[in-house]
């Protein structure tokens, strides 16, 4: 293939014959040397070999000449400079005036290194003398603890005096096995996580004073313990119960009144976002909810809506709302409150869901499972829906027991073991 053929014109290597110059091509469209715009000729360059050398040492102008010797040849300074240094500046050395008489002599008035230098302190005390006795020690300050600060923080102290309150749970019901179940597994796990509080369990709605497993005789037994007396209290009782239950806290306040012994009556065990996990704990375990938190991906479950069934009237589905709305973001389900003892109804709650498009329903028991009775459970079941079980003696009541427990002390002026006092710290 030629040059035409690729898009390339010819190149020739041809020269000048007179310049020995190469020649351009008039298909490039430039002009030539022979020939410019004006039909010219174009100057020939000069050669290298016609121009005159530059001679360095000659004596001509453009010429450096021959280059002279350094020395006495050069001239002097000139006339209109002195011939030297001038008559007023001094010369240097000896000329120079001595240190003034009104300066004083150097380090004459400066006193001996160290003469006016402090004794040294005393040598500290040999090895096997309590320094404590020689050297003050700071203490460490005791400070009341901030209600539900730090999520490692301990909910009761490590260590508390004899005279410290025991924590008397009130679990609603006559019949309620107080050894067994959900409350003798909760009394287990308080006691384990404590050892140093004196954990009992007891009913609100006991045989009397004569019955030992009754509110009042158990507050009885814990107040003969402590013989002292004293502004201590001798129990702090917290209700059994998961949600706000007038009735049972009406009856908790009789029996403690009844029995005329210094007491505080704790709050109920209630945290929502607590009581919702174990929600979402329960429906997982019947197979009701998924078990995971990610809501990024579809997950088949039995449920498409969840009925949160509640005891204690109006008030406990009310305060359960808050519970409801924890559980839904949870789950990404629908969730209503219902009451199975009053108004709003699990029936009118179920119906509610089917209205918003729910054909799969799950009712989640909101208590954990004294304070509920046999009529209630029955109407429960018949709904005709899944449900999952009772909250039961789940790890995250046991936690919040002893915050209860752990949040009333911190109000009283404990003794320390040790001989200080203990405002509720939670070492």
């Amino acid at each position: 293939m030629t040059s035409l053929e690729l898009g390339f014109p010819f190149v020739t290597d041809a020269r000048d014959p007179s310049t020995g110059l190469p020649v351009r091509q008039p298909s490039d469209g430039l002009p030539t040397r022979r020939a410019n715009e004006a039909g010219g000729a174009l100057p020939a360059r000069p050669s290298t070999s016609d121009l005159p050398m530059r001679n360095l040492h000659s004596e001509q102008p453009g010429g450096y000449g021959e280059p002279r010797a350094r020395g006495p040849e050069l001239g002097g300074r000139g006339p209109g400079l002195p011939p030297s240094r001038g008559a007023g500046v001094p010369p240097r050395g000896t000329e120079l005036p001595p240190r003034g008489p009104h300066l004083p002599p150097r380090g004459a008035d400066l006193p001996p290194r160290g003469a006016e230098l402090p004794p040294r302190s005393a040598e500290p005390p040999p090895r096997g003398i309590d320094r404590r006795e020689a050297f003050p020690v700071r203490q460490p300050t005791r400070l009341p603890p901030r209600p539900g600060g730090g999520r490692h923080r301990r909910p009761v102290p490590a260590s508390l005096p004899q005279s410290a309150p025991a924590l008397v749970l009130g679990v609603p019901g006559r019949d309620t096995d107080l050894s067994a179940g959900p409350v003798g597994e909760l009394t287990a796990v308080i006691r384990v996580d404590n050892p140093a509080v004196e954990v009992r369990a007891a009913r609100i709605d006991g045989g009397g004073p004569d019955d030992p497993s009754d509110l009042r005789s158990v507050l009885a037994d814990a107040a003969a313990r402590r013989p002292d007396g004293g502004p201590t209290p001798c129990a702090v009782v917290i209700p059994l119960i998961a949600t706000v239950n007038p009735p049972v806290i009406r009856r908790l306040r009789e029996a403690v009144a009844a029995s005329g012994t210094n007491a505080i009556v704790g709050g109920f065990v209630n945290s929502n976002a607590m009581i919702a996990e174990v929600l979402h704990i329960r429906l997982a375990e019947a197979g009701l909810a998924r078990a995971d938190r990610v809501r990024l991906f579809s997950i088949v479950t039995a449920a498409d809506g969840v009925l949160i069934a509640t005891v204690g009237g109006p008030d406990a589905a009310a305060m359960a709302n808050v519970t409801s709305v924890l559980l839904a973001a949870r789950l990404a389900l629908p969730v209503i409150t219902a009451s199975i003892d009053s108004a709003p109804s699990i029936h009118e709650g179920a119906m509610r869901l089917k209205e918003m498009g729910v054909s799969r329903l799950a009712v989640a028991p909101c208590f954990i499972g004294p304070e509920a009775t046999r009529r209630d459970l029955d109407a429960l079941q018949a709904l005709g829906a899944d449900y999952a079980k009772p909250i039961g003696a789940h790890s995250n009541i046991a936690k919040l027991a002893a915050l209860t427990y752990g949040q009333a002390i911190s109000q009283l002026d404990l003794p320390h073991p040790g001989g200080e006092e203990v405002h509720g710290a939670h070492e």
